[in-house]
C-alpha cells in the first residue's frame, strides 16, 4: 500500500490543474482498493454545498451537476463529525440521501473520510461498493492516509485553478483571497513580481513574452552551453569510466536534441511563454512520466532529466538580465517562495511598496528587517500559488496577514481609504519626534531601536530614537560572500556609533545558525533552532569572536557609547568566557597603542534556562536584555519561522507574560537595568504593559516608535499598572488581546489599533 500511496501522490503532484488532481485522485483510488467506485464532493463555499466533483464508477454526467447542502446525506455527516463513516449498508442510514442521475441506488457498502486542510473541511472522499460489506480496516486506514496526504495538493490545485482563470481572463472571478500572517503592518496595492530562486525549476514563474523569435534563441543559446558542458565532462571522465558508463553522456546529449525535449520546450516557448516557464513544464512533465514507472532502471533516468533541467535553467538565469538590470514596475510587491535579506536590496526602495513569501513566519528574520524597513509585509501564505501571479494586480494586507489576487474595484477602494487613514495617522505622529516618552503623570520611558541596515540609522533618528538597543551585527556578514575583515567590521561598526553618539548603541555579537545561515559558513542542522547558534558558534571559533569584539572596540575609540550583548547564552560558563575573551581583546588593542574603554557588557535572556538565571548573570554584567521573539519560541515551543503553526506563536501568552515579568524582577533585585528588543516592545499595548512590569528601556523597530510614543503618552503610570494587574491573572489570549485593545480606544487611542478589514 506503501507504493501504491507514492505513486498516486506523485502522479496527483504532476497533475496540471483542478480537474485533473480530482480525476487521478478517483481513478488511482478506485484501482487501488479494487472498489465500485470512487468519489469527490468538495465544498463551494459560494453556494454552501458540496458538489460532485469528480467520479470512477457513478454517472460522469451528474459531475458538476449534483449537490448536497452541508448538513444533507451521509457525505454531509462525514463532513460534520469530521471522521470517516463506514457503513455495510448506506441506503438503510437514517442520513441517506438518494442523488439523483447518479446511478448509485445499486451500490451498498460506503465509506467516506473528510479531506481538511489547516482545520478547513476542503470535501469528502468516498468509495462505494455493490456488495453489502463494511470496509475493513486496512482499506479505511488506507483512506484516511489518502485524504490527508492529498488534503494540501486539492488546496493548491483550487488556488491555482482560480489564478488562472483569472490570468486567463476565462472567468470574472476576482477578490481571490490567501491567508498568511503579518510580517509587517500596513497595506500595499500593486503588480506582484515574482523572485526566481536560482536553479529551482519548481520555482520558476509563468511569463508571457512578446519577442519569441529572441526568447528561443535565448534557450538555444544556453541549449549549446549545457551541450558543451556535458560533452566536456564527458571527456575529462573517458579514461575513467568502463564505456558503458561513458554512454550515458551521450545519452544526455541525445536527450537535448530537438525531437526530444528541446524540441518540445521550443514549441511552448512558440505558444507564448517564456523560456524557463516552458523548461520548468516539459521537465516535470517528463520527470512525472518516468518516476511512475515500474522499472528500477527506467524510474532512475527522473533524475537525470531533472538533473538536466537544471543545467539548462542555471544557464537560463546566467544568459538572462541581472537583478540590477530588472525593470521593476511602480509600487512593487516583490513574491518570493522564502524572502531573504539580500532580497530587499534587490529592488531599488523608491519602488518596492509590499512583502510577500510564501515561507516564513512574522517572526522570521526577513520579516523583521521588513519591519525595521518599513514596508507592509505578509508570510507564510503556504497555499498561495506564487509562480502563476507575476504581474497581476495583489492586495497586501499587512494587519491581517491576508493576500487578495486580482482584486475588485470596490476592495481597492477600500483599501485605498485604509491607506489614507495610515498617512492621516502618521502625519500627526510626527511632531513627536523631539518630546520625550512621557506618561501623562510624568513617568518617564526611554525608547530605542532595533537596526540592521546603515539606513535605519537615519530613519531612527528621524523618529527621535534615545539609542540603539539592538544592533543586528549579522546582517555585514550576510550580504557577503566571505567574513568580512576586522577592518570591514569597523569601519561599518563605526558608522553606527557615530551617527548614534553620544547616545548608546548595543552591538550584538555574530548570532548566526537558526534562521540566519552564512553562505559561506554553513551550519547543516535537523534542528537549527536547538542546534548551533549565538554564542555557543563564536566560543567555538575564538577568532571569529575576538576579531568582531576588536572591531566594535576600534569602531568605539573617542565615542564610548558601545555596548556588547551576548546572544543564545544558557549558562554562567558562556558569560565567564565570553567576558574573558572582550578582556583580552582590550588588552590586546591597549598594548597596541589604542585608547579603549572598557565596554559595557550584557546578556540577551532568550531561553527558559537564561530566565532562571538573571540573577546570576546579573552579577556578572552591567545589563540584561529580553529577546522576547525567540524566548516566546522556546517557552511555547513554536518554531517562528513555521507558517504552519504560526497560529501558536503568540506573544500575549500567559506563561510569556509571567516570564517577562519574572525576569525584570530578578534583575532589579541586583540593580540591573533590564531593556527588551523584541517585537512586543513595538505594539502600543505590549510597550504599556511592559512598561508596567518595570522595564527600564523598550527597543523596537523605528517605524513602531512613533506610534508607541504616542501610547505611552497618553496614558497614565498607574493606569498602566491597573491594566496590568487586570491582565497578569487572565488565562486567555483572545481576552488579552481583547481587554488591550478596548483599553487603548477608552484613552483615545483607537487609531493605534488594527483598522477594521473587509472580510
Amino acid at each position: 500500500m506503501l507504493e501504491t500511496l507514492r505513486k498516486i501522490v506523485q502522479e496527483v503532484n504532476a497533475a496540471p490543474d483542478l480537474e485533473s488532481v480530482l480525476d487521478v485522485i478517483v481513478r488511482r483510488v478506485q484501482r487501488a482498493m479494487r472498489t465500485d467506485v470512487c468519489s469527490i464532493y468538495l465544498i463551494d463555499p459560494q453556494r454552501e454545498r458540496y458538489v460532485l466533483m469528480a467520479t470512477q464508477g457513478l454517472n460522469r454526467k451528474s459531475v458538476g451537476q449534483v449537490s448536497l447542502s452541508l448538513d444533507e446525506g451521509v457525505v454531509g455527516m462525514v463532513g460534520q463529525r469530521a471522521e470517516p463513516i463506514n457503513l455495510e449498508d448506506a441506503a438503510t442510514h437514517s442520513a441517506f440521501t438518494y442523488l439523483k442521475g447518479t446511478g448509485e441506488k445499486k451500490f451498498h457498502a460506503f465509506l467516506g473520510v473528510p479531506i481538511i486542510h489547516h482545520r478547513t473541511l476542503l470535501g469528502v472522499l468516498v468509495v462505494q461498493q455493490k456488495l453489502i460489506r463494511k470496509f475493513d480496516e486496512s482499506e479505511e486506514a488506507f483512506m484516511v492516509t489518502m485524504s490527508a496526504q492529498l488534503a494540501g495538493v486539492i488546496a493548491h490545485a483550487e488556488a491555482t485553478g482560480s489564478i488562472l482563470q483569472i490570468s486567463d481572463h476565462t472567468k470574472t472571478e476576482s477578490d481571490r483571497k490567501f491567508e498568511g500572517v503579518s510580517g509587517c503592518i500596513g497595506v500595499a496595492i500593486g503588480p506582484a513580481v515574482v523572485m526566481t530562486p536560482l536553479a529551482d525549476l519548481n520555482g520558476v514563474p509563468d511569463r508571457k513574452i512578446d519577442d519569441i523569435k529572441a526568447e528561443v534563441a535565448k534557450f538555444k543559446s544556453a541549449l549549446a552551453q549545457v551541450r558543451r558542458d556535458i560533452k566536456r565532462v564527458g571527456r575529462s571522465l573517458a579514461k575513467r569510466l568502463r564505456s558503458e558508463e561513458r554512454e550515458l553522456f551521450d545519452v544526455y546529449i541525445r536527450m537535448l536534441d530537438d525531437n526530444a525535449l528541446a524540441g518540445e520546450i521550443i514549441s511552448r516557448i512558440k505558444e507564448g511563454s517564456w523560456a524557463q516557464g516552458a523548461l520548468r513544464q516539459v521537465i516535470g512533465e517528463h520527470v512525472q512520466q518516468f518516476s511512475m514507472m515500474d522499472d528500477p532502471y527506467l524510474r532512475e533516468r527522473a533524475t537525470d532529466i531533472r538533473d538536466l533541467g537544471r543545467r539548462m535553467l542555471t544557464c537560463l538565469q546566467e544568459s538572462g538580465p541581472s537583478l540590477s538590470e530588472i525593470e521593476f514596475p511602480e509600487n512593487t510587491i516583490l513574491v518570493a517562495d522564502e524572502l531573504t535579506p539580500a532580497m530587499l536590496g534587490e529592488v531599488p526602495t523608491e519602488k518596492l511598496i509590499g512583502l510577500l513569501s510564501v515561507h516564513g513566519s512574522g517572526n522570521s528574520h526577513a520579516a523583521i528587517l521588513a519591519r525595521s524597513m518599513g514596508i507592509p509585509t505578509v508570510m507564510g501564505v503556504v497555499d498561495l500559488p506564487y509562480t502563476r501571479i507575476e504581474g497581476l494586480q495583489v492586495i497586501l494586507d499587512g494587519y491581517s496577514g491576508r493576500v487578495f489576487v486580482n482584486p475588485s474595484l470596490d476592495l481597492i477602494q477600500c483599501y485605498r481609504d485604509i491607506i489614507r487613514e495610515e498617512n492621516e495617522v502618521n502625519a500627526g505622529l510626527e511632531g513627536l519626534k523631539e518630546l520625550p516618552a512621557e506618561t501623562t503623570d510624568g513617568y518617564r520611558m526611554p525608547l530605542w531601536v532595533n537596526t540592521g541596515l546603515i539606513t535605519d540609522v537615519a530613519r531612527s533618528l528621524d523618529r527621535g530614537a534615545e539609542g540603539i538597543g539592538l544592533y543586528r551585527t549579522e546582517i555585514p556578514f550576510m550580504i557577503r560572500d566571505f567574513f568580512p575583515s576586522e577592518q570591514d567590521q569597523m569601519e561599518t561598526y563605526r558608522k553606527q556609533l557615530e551617527a548614534f553618539a553620544p547616545r548608546p548603541v548595543t552591538m550584538r555579537t555574530l548570532d548566526i545558525g537558526g534562521d540566519k545561515p552564512l553562505p559561506y559558513f554553513p551550519i547543516e542542522e535537523d534542528n537549527p533552532f536547538l542546534g548551533w547558534r549565538g554564542i555557543r558558534v563564536t566560543l567555538d571559533h575564538p577568532e571569529i569572536f575576538l576579531v568582531q569584539i576588536r572591531a566594535m572596540l576600534r569602531a568605539a575609540e573617542g565615542l564610548n557609547n558601545l555596548r556588547i550583548m551576548l546572544p543564545m547564552v544558557t549558562s554562567v560558563h558562556e558569560v565567564d568566557e565570553s567576558t574573558k575573551l572582550i578582556a583580552q581583546a582590550v588588552e590586546e588593542l591597549r598594548e597596541e597603542g589604542h585608547v579603549i574603554n572598557q565596554p559595557l557588557i550584557g546578556v540577551m535572556v532568550e531561553v527558559p534556562a537564561a530566565v532562571y538565571q538573571v540573577r546570576r548573570f546579573a552579577r556578572r554584567v552591567d545589563f540584561i536584555s529580553v529577546g522576547s521573539n525567540d524566548l516566546t519560541q522556546y517557552l511555547l515551543a513554536v518554531d517562528r519561522n513555521n507558517p504552519r503553526v504560526a497560529s501558536l506563536y503568540v506573544p500575549y501568552h500567559p506563561a510569556v507574560l509571567k516570564a517577562l515579568q519574572f525576569i525584570v524582577h530578578e534583575a532589579h533585585k541586583e540593580n540591573v537595568s533590564v531593556s527588551i528588543c523584541g517585537e512586543m516592545a513595538a505594539d502600543p499595548g505590549g510597550a504599556i504593559l511592559l512598561m508596567a512590569m518595570g522595564y527600564d528601556v523598550l527597543s523596537m523597530n523605528a517605524t513602531n516608535l512613533p506610534k508607541v510614543k504616542f501610547a505611552l503618552r497618553g496614558i497614565s503610570f498607574d493606569r498602566a499598572r491597573e491594566l496590568l494587574n487586570q491582565i497578569i491573572v487572565m488565562d486567555d489570549v483572545d481576552k488579552i488581546h481583547m481587554t488591550l485593545r478596548n483599553t487603548l480606544k477608552e484613552l483615545g487611542l483607537g487609531q493605534l489599533t488594527r483598522p477594521t478589514i473587509p472580510d
